[in-house]
């Protein structure tokens, strides 16, 4: 069987190297990247410290507004699609390189499976909810991560193709656990003691976008007194310098402002901090993984079970609930096994295997509750 697995984002990269070793081992994948992250720090260095296979295209297609860059992807895609003659579309998340990838198989009817199906942050005005809504609504096998993603589906009417099957972050996480120990000297690089810093990430578009947003989040980076360690998105850098932020975030003694950081050097970062703030889902959903504390810089999340198990705490971006939280915010509940227990890969690749086209999959996987 043959599957094109269209990737173009670092959290894309994360969730494809399990699943693309999987897929080899019974499969021929084809795998193509967007181009939407192409910078070393943002792309490269996941290719390498993953170990995923070079992409057999590359259609660097790179930045662009929502509809421009969505358009020329589609194009693209449909290329490749025509050219390769694949059995699947495989796609991943919720971004651009998602739609894109799910439109351009469904319009060739050729079937498309998505990994991270049914998850729901029920805001519109984030293009990430519009790309989950139209590509699980076109999608033939949906691969959902929690049961929450499954419940959401069905309140959408969609029940066909629809398995729960765990979270691919979370094969990725303990695959390269032991790895980042070893080979990571992050800590000591930037000389942090463990659980004696904070981390933060900041890449939404409301709030890098939004000069109020972006300042209100910089006033309290600001206000702290103890290390912050903030690995810094080139979108939000560019917006930073736009609104005449940087300096002021730069000139704060306790901030550290360092460059995108690969996989395990993030994975052993995220692990060794007192507590993570961030707007990014995944980082949310290692935070939890990794049994970190985490403030959210947004209004809502469409991984709701972090913060029902009272780990994560929801705080927008104002300043005063912001430095409360990091103050005085610490996990309230037990976690239990939200995403899994770490088999999420195997059973997307028997899933493809069984599927029997119109009369669904002849048999059903479902992951342990084990953790």
């Amino acid at each position: 069987m043959k599957i094109v697995s269209v990737v173009g984002a670092r959290p894309q990269f994360i969730k494809c190297a399990p699943v693309s070793r999987e897929l080899r081992r019974r499969h021929e994948e084809v795998l193509v990247h967007t181009g939407q992250h192409y910078d070393h720090g943002m792309s490269d260095v996941f290719f390498e410290e993953l170990s995923i296979p070079k992409p057999d295209y590359n259609l660097h297609i790179g930045s662009g507004n929502q509809g421009q860059q969505t358009g020329a992807m589609l194009a693209a895609i449909e290329d490749v699609l025509l050219k390769e003659k694949p059995d699947w579309v495989l796609v991943y998340g919720d971004t651009n390189s998602t739609l894109a990838g799910a439109l351009a198989a469904a319009k060739l009817h050729i079937p498309v499976a998505h990994v991270e199906a049914g998850l729901r942050s029920f805001d519109r005005a984030m293009p990430e909810e519009i790309n989950r809504v139209l590509t699980d609504h076109v999608s033939d096998l949906l691969f959902c991560p929690t049961e929450t993603a499954v419940k959401n589906l069905a309140a959408e009417g969609i029940t066909r193709g629809v398995h729960h099957v765990g979270d691919v972050m979370l094969d990725a996480l303990l695959y390269n656990r032991t790895i980042a120990e070893e080979r990571s000297q992050i800590l000591a690089t930037l000389d942090l003691t463990e659980k004696g810093y904070l981390v933060a990430t900041v890449h939404r578009q409301s709030n890098t976008d939004d000069p109020r947003a972006l300042g209100s989040i910089v006033d309290a980076f600001t206000a702290l007194d103890e290390p912050l360690v903030l690995p810094l998105h080139p979108r939000t850098a560019k917006y930073l310098r736009e609104y005449n932020l940087y300096d002021r975030l730069a000139a704060a003694p306790h901030v550290r402002i360092v460059e995108p950081l690969g996989y395990l050097d993030m994975l052993q970062l995220l692990a060794g901090a007192r507590l993570v703030l961030t707007d990014s889902g995944g980082v949310q959903k290692e935070a939890y993984m990794l049994e970190v504390p985490c403030v959210t810089l947004r209004e809502n999340t469409e991984w709701v079970e972090t913060v029902e198990d009272g780990w994560n705490v929801l705080v927008g971006t104002d300043t005063a609930a912001i430095t409360d939280a990091i103050r005085g915010f610490a996990p309230s509940g037990k976690q239990r096994a939200a995403f899994g227990d770490g088999g999420a890969s195997r059973r997307i690749t028997e899933i493809v295997r069984d599927y029997d086209g119109g009369n669904g999959v002849k048999s059903v996987c479902k992951p342990s509750v084990q953790r």
